[in-house]
């Protein structure tokens, strides 16, 4: 009895410190299945004693397919009770492709006189979902895009940018007034400015535009950004509003706040800077008719709404001189 009980205290022994010589690696999400755009958190965890030496990989720009890394690894190492210790890789990730994934098995490397020995992790799966706009019985309607939710601005995000335009403000009202200076010093009267109307130069930079052959040449993200700018940037010039610097809801609504009636200008207005803001932020990538399409849209746009100056009115002496010419002829 006392050989059977020794024999199996040492067999205890034997297998737990069997037990704390083996590796263990795990991978896992925090949620399996999250909407395109999301981000979730993409965990390695080896639990090893301390003694070994293992090798395993860092991951960088993509995880696993379509599945990108948007920061990490957050490496975290801590010791248990056992004497083993426990080390910890967390990854920010998303995608922005729908699917179901199935990340591979990660393992750590151990290399010894007596060979490799290689210990895996499970599958990761990770669902990717679209979100459901239309309901399923309405396939075929067409639904309006959802206007960009606009969060509340802060007095704390405002004030710094306020305090930015004061100071440049100033600095530019110095500059003028001393070129202005110096005008009337030379020649005793300061030199009017020569302002290009606002269509000039929209149809200048679009013409540019058309001639460089973005879309033509793979460019499609380069040619939007383009023309978005510069219909934006003839909106401020013509109607004075900061398209530059709002977005597309905000463009929109600011314009129809200077009194704009032309409803049909305005859709096509809306459709140019919307599918740009697509072709930018969602990925979305137009064929060469939508292309085409986008660009006369822009270019009637600015054609029908165009500032036509006012010609002097005649005055009598005028009309009677050219009544007189007519009379003689």
């Amino acid at each position: 009895m006392k050989r059977k009980g020794l024999t199996f205290i040492i067999l205890v022994a034997v297998l737990s410190s069997a037990a704390s010589q083996e590796v263990k690696v795990t991978t896992a999400f925090d949620t399996s299945r999250i909407y395109i755009g999301d981000q979730v958190k993409y965990t390695l965890t080896i639990e090893k004693p301390v003694s070994f030496l293992l090798s395993y990989p860092i991951f960088k720009d993509t995880l696993y397919s379509k599945i990108e890394i948007l920061g990490g690894p957050d490496i975290d190492t801590s010791f248990m009770n056992d004497g083993r210790m426990k080390i910890r890789h967390e990854y920010l990730v998303t995608a922005f492709d729908s699917g179901y994934y199935q990340v591979p098995p990660v393992f750590a490397e151990l290399r010894s006189q007596s060979g490799i020995r290689r210990f895996y992790s499970d599958y990761s799966p990770l669902e990717v979902m679209r979100v459901k706009i239309a309901p399923q019985d309405s396939s075929a309607q067409f639904f309006d895009i959802i206007k960009p939710y606009r969060s509340p601005v802060t007095l704390g995000e405002i004030l710094p940018w306020l305090l930015l335009a004061i100071i440049l403000a100033a600095i530019i009202w110095a500059i003028v007034m001393y070129i202005k200076k110096l005008r009337i010093i030379k020649s005793g009267e300061p030199v009017p400015e020569v302002i290009e109307p606002a269509h000039v130069i929209a149809f200048r930079e679009l013409e540019q535009l058309r001639e460089e052959k973005l879309w033509q040449n793979g460019e499609i993200k380069m040619y939007y950004t383009r023309l978005s700018e510069i219909l934006r940037q003839y909106l401020e010039n013509r109607y004075r509003i900061f398209a530059l610097e709002y977005t597309t809801v905000e463009t929109l609504d600011h314009l129809q706040l200077t009194g704009f009636k032309n409803q049909a200008q305005y859709n096509k207005l809306k459709s140019v800077l919307t599918d740009s803001d697509l072709v930018k932020f969602a990925k979305h990538k137009p064929g060469p008719v939508e292309n085409d399409l986008n660009f006369e849209m822009a270019w009637n746009f600015v054609d029908l709404t165009k500032m036509i100056p006012e010609e002097p009115p005649e005055n009598n002496t005028e009309k009677v001189e050219k009544k007189e010419e007519e009379a003689g002829r």
